[in-house]
């Protein structure tokens, strides 16, 4: 692009998942607390603690060190995305390799498709376990299923990514670690559903009965179907709710209770509704590195609350960040480079598979039914895309990055 701004516009790189168990990593190490945890006999052993199949990632640049504090900040409890981005792993059962082009096995070790794309059978990571210890199988996507999901009380409109062709699909348990999503018709995006942010992509969506799996031995406690009416009536009461199901989604979400079991490399420890939302590493992890390192390296995060966006940006001129993206405002670019060596920082504009525009039609517009029709009509939506000149809203917006 034309404008000042491309020896700041680095290559597109990143790390990759390893697909081959035969060339998984042994033995297993872990972070120094960790260890100390271990020969305390608080901990069990790292290798038991990873089980069978890790999930193996091969670092950019070189293997990291252990250690450290990662500075972030944050808007409020409604800014789950911050801590989601850089914390939560993620926690899906597939993800994007780092092109954004293939969905590979990430939290399931594998998906294979069945009876042409009516069934999916979801392989699981053998010996993997929740951040408390307690076995991840089957159960979890059973339980998630027929006790969150489909109860009315919890979930009153069930997801489209769960239906193909308007019909909903189910989930069945084949054994301990193997799961089989099953629909009406062929459905070959769940692969893609699987490793985007959608409403099956694991515990982000929790806090609104949403994700394809749940904890089932922690969340059983808060459910009517597990616990006499009159001891969660108690626990409503005690904990200040003023239903049950106000209080099932609030010890669902993985930002606000510190005591929700969870799959991702961090876990909260104090929640996004204080001023300082701070996550630790999971003992229980089953990232690592190819040199068997247990990930995370990063000893815990901690987001500080700002007042507002203008705050956010000013902290980050500051230094006071050790990375930062979401919420920083491209317009600030100069006072950004400016202010480098001052803050102490360097600025990259990275490449994106996106910007924050996109052209999106109402497809149910009903104001108009002359512009309905058009906004229904492929033809008008290809002439409407090609009459936008995206270079130039690219040089006038993104500063040519986009």
């Amino acid at each position: 692009s034309g404008g000042k701004t491309t020896s700041y516009i680095g290559k597109l790189e990143g790390p990759e998942v390893g697909t081959d168990p035969a060339k998984a990593p042994k033995p297993f190490r872990e972070a120094p607390q960790l260890a100390e945890l271990v020969k305390a006999g608080k901990l069990p052993p790292v290798a038991e603690r990873i089980g069978q199949d890790p999930l193996v990632i091969k670092p950019l640049k070189e293997i990291g060190k252990y250690g450290g504090t990662w500075r972030a900040g944050f808007t409020g409890p409604a800014d789950f995305w911050n801590g989601f981005r850089c914390c939560s792993g993620p926690d899906h059962l597939m993800f994007w390799d780092y092109t954004g082009d293939k969905a590979l096995p990430n939290l399931a070790r594998g998906l294979e498709m069945q009876d042409g794309g009516r069934a999916w059978l979801v392989h699981l990571r053998r010996g993997m376990k929740w951040s408390d210890g307690k076995p991840f199988t089957a159960d979890d996507f059973v339980f998630w299923f027929e006790d969150i999901y489909r109860n009315k009380d919890l979930v009153p409109t069930p997801t489209a990514a769960m239906a193909i062709n308007g019909e909903q699909g189910t989930i069945e348990k084949v054994d301990t670690y193997t799961v089989r999503f099953k629909f009406s018709a062929a459905y070959y995006m769940l692969p893609d559903v699987l490793a985007g942010s959608t409403d099956l992509a694991g515990q982000w969506g929790a806090y609104r009965g949403m994700g394809g799996f749940a904890p089932a031995h922690y969340l059983k406690q808060f459910h009517p179907k597990y616990v006499s009416e009159a001891e969660l009536d108690k626990k409503v009461k005690d904990a200040k709710y003023d239903s049950w199901v106000r209080m099932f989604h609030a010890r669902n979400d993985w930002a606000l209770n510190p005591d929700l079991p969870v799959l991702s490399p961090w876990k909260t420890v104090t929640p996004i509704n204080t001023p300082t939302w701070t996550l630790e590493r999971n003992p229980y992890s089953v990232f690592v590195d190819t040199a068997g390192n247990q990930l995370p390296y990063i000893d815990k995060v901690v987001l500080t609350l700002a007042e507002n966006l203008e705050v956010i940006n000013l902290r980050a001129i500051a230094g006071e960040y050790d990375y930062a993206s979401r919420h920083m405002d491209l317009g600030k670019l100069p006072v950004f480079l400016e202010n480098q060596q001052k803050g102490n920082y360097k600025v990259y504009l990275d490449p994106g598979d996106y910007c924050d525009l996109i052209v999106n039609f109402t497809l149910n517009y009903d104001p108009d039914p002359e512009i309905a029709k058009l906004f229904n009509t492929a033809d008008f939506r290809r002439a409407l895309s090609l009459g936008i000149d995206r270079d130039q809203i690219n040089e006038t917006f993104w500063l040519g990055t986009g």
